[in-house]
This record gives C-alpha cells, structure tokens and sequence, in this order.
C-alpha cells in the first residue's frame, strides 16, 4: 500500500475496507488560520497541501443569481445583500455564522416569482477557471468531490428558519416543492459538470438538519419531505459509480435510519457536543455507513495535551475497525486552537491511525 494516493485511500474507508492510514480532512475556521499564520504557518503556505488534507471541493454557483451590494461596512462588520437576496451581516474578525437580518422568499407568491431562477444555466460555473483547478487536483491524486448544499439547509438561506419550519406544518406541499426544485438544480447542474470534464471521485451534499438536543423537525417530517428528493439525488450520483458523504451539523440521530434508506454512505461531521458520540454510531450503524469526523474540536485547546490524545487514540480505536472512518474534527477547528497544538494533533492522527 505504500504511495497510496488520497482518492485511493478515500475511496477504500467510504467502500469499508482499510487504506493503509486513515484519510484527513479538516475546515478550520478563517479566524483560526489567521492566528495560524501569526503563530508560524507561512504566510504563502496552501493549507491543505501543508496539512495533508485528502479532498478538493469543487461546485456551482446554486443561488438565485441576483445582484449583490454591500449596504454598510464597518471595521468590525459587513452587512451585503447576497445572490439570494438575503440580507445579512458577517463578523469580519470572530468565528461566528452569519446574521441573517431579511429573507427574500417568505410565502409561496414569492417563491413562485422567484423559481425559474434555481433552474440551471451555462453561467453557473466559471469553466475557464474551475475545470482546469480540477483536473490539475484529479492529476496529483486527491479526492475530487462534487458538493453542494441542498434540502433544508439551502432552502433556509433564503426563506429563514423559523418561516421554513412554520411552513413545513402548514404548508408542506409549498416546502416540498423548494426542496425538489434544489435537487432537480443539483442534479441538472453536477450532470452538465461531469459531462464537460468533471470525473467527480464522489459527492459531498450539505444539509444541516439538527441543533445541539435534537434534529429540527421530526423523522416523518424528513420522511415526507426531504426524503424523496435525498433519494433521487443519491441514486444519481449512485448510478454514476460515485460514494456520497452526507453533512448534517447537530444531532441527528433519529434521523439516521431513513439516511440510511436514502442510500447515504457516509456521515459527517458527528457533533460530539450535540450527543454524535462516534464510538456508539459506529457500533450502532456502522456496518451501514462509514464516518467521517467525531472529534471533540473542544478538546483541542484543553491546556493538557493529554486530553486530546486520548481523545483520538480511544475514538480511533472503534471507528478504525473495518476502515470505514476518515478523520475531522466534529465541526469546524476553532480559533482557540493554536497552531503548534494542530500540528500536534495533525501528528496523533498520522501516528494512530495507520493500519499497519
């Protein structure tokens, strides 16, 4: 196995059997590579390529395509009206998500002026740009997916949550049809993309469907409505020879069945803080799906370096049993780690998990 390449190893943990190290990825937060950079990574340094990451994300622009503006800017903020229409407000030096202040889409009138715009078109992707980006990835071995955020998740970047929740009671006829809408244009666009040069190794869709105690809505409320159209894209990507890893931030644990169903290779990122302990998903469900995260981003500032030892080593240990497990932290690495410590932590991983 020596000279094995990312997508090789990748594509062996998501096929359940063991590469001959556990595959690495990582999304630190841009507050946490800035403090990074102060503390002794090269200011000119690619960090995947320094940290070793295996995957390379390539995707299209999924928005409504409307004209941007920055309405105020501070030194501390910026508020912009987005692709979407969207107002929101990003924090320029904390590691935050963003502050939705308007919603474009807020009953099904506006949806219905708004929809022909999430259908496909040639100007989505830069091909100039992105295809040659890809092939030289493809080239040097990574593990090139396809992502996009689809179902809930994108739906409430443009209705907002608490509309896009009221509106899954009482309108769930509406909800459904955005969130077929979202797949057809998923579909419609990774289709064009692989027929123009795109050899996708898998896909990566988002859609965070739970906070820290449970998952947003209940698991007939995914069954009804997001379920089918989870499904159709899955069999497409499936029917292409592609893996396709599922992001679903918070807890989604009752949902994990009907993921199942959905035909879901992999989950990620396994929010330990939400109760997404990786050791008992792993013996719950893992001859089912491989894993992909899981560990306590919390505990890697911990002032005794031992804590986070520990916490790989003993992870490890269960989720490595049949290879079906690719390291992440189980969010985003925060800007409390410093970036001697991630080094340390890069190394734990490289030293516990390697299957010789």
């Amino acid at each position: 196995m020596a000279g094995m390449t990312s997508r090789e190893r990748v594509l062996l943990a998501l096929s359940h059997r063991k590469p001959d190290r556990v595959p690495i990825h990582d999304e630190p937060w841009p507050t946490t590579i800035e403090r990074w950079r102060r503390e002794g990574l090269p200011q000119d340094a690619d960090l995947a390529e320094f940290f070793g990451y295996e995957f390379r994300l390539f995707s299209f622009n999924s928005s409504f395509q409307m004209p941007t503006e920055v309405l105020e800017e501070t030194e501390e903020y910026r508020i912009v009206r987005n692709a979407d229409g969207a107002v929101r407000k990003d924090w320029k030096h904390q590691t935050s998500t963003p502050a939705y202040l308007e919603f474009p889409i807020t009953d099904r009138a506006k949806w219905e002026e708004r929809r022909e715009r999430l259908r496909w078109n040639d100007s989505r992707v830069d091909w100039d740009t992105l295809l040659p980006q890809f092939k030289q990835a493809k080239e040097r071995g990574y593990f090139c997916v396809f992502t996009m955020a689809t179902g809930y998740d994108r739906a409430q970047g443009f209705v907002g949550s608490e509309n896009l929740l009221m509106a899954m009671v009482e309108d769930p006829a509406w909800v459904k049809e955005i969130f077929d809408t979202i797949a057809d244009l998923t579909i419609a666009g990774a289709e064009e993309m692989m027929a123009r040069g795109f050899d996708f190794d898998g896909a990566w869709l988002f859609n965070d469907m739970g906070y820290r105690n449970a998952s947003l809505f209940s698991p007939r409320a995914y069954r009804e409505l997001i379920f089918p159209a989870d499904r159709r894209m899955v069999d497409f990507f499936h029917a292409r020879g592609l893996k396709v890893i599922l992001h679903s931030c918070g807890c989604v644990k009752a949902l994990i069945p009907d993921l199942i169903r959905a035909g879901f290779d992999c989950l990620q990122p396994l929010e330990s803080k939400a109760g997404m302990d990786l050791v008992e998903l792993k013996r719950l469900y893992g001859d089912k799906l491989a894993f992909m995260g899981g560990i306590d981003a919390r505990k890697m500032s911990h002032p005794d370096p031992a804590v986070i030892e520990e916490e790989i080593r003993t992870k490890f240990a269960v989720a490595m049993e049949d290879g079906a497990y690719i390291y992440h932290t189980d969010h985003s690495v925060p800007d409390t780690v410093g970036f001697q410590r991630y080094c340390y932590i890069m190394d734990l991983v490289r030293r516990y998990g390697r299957y010789d």
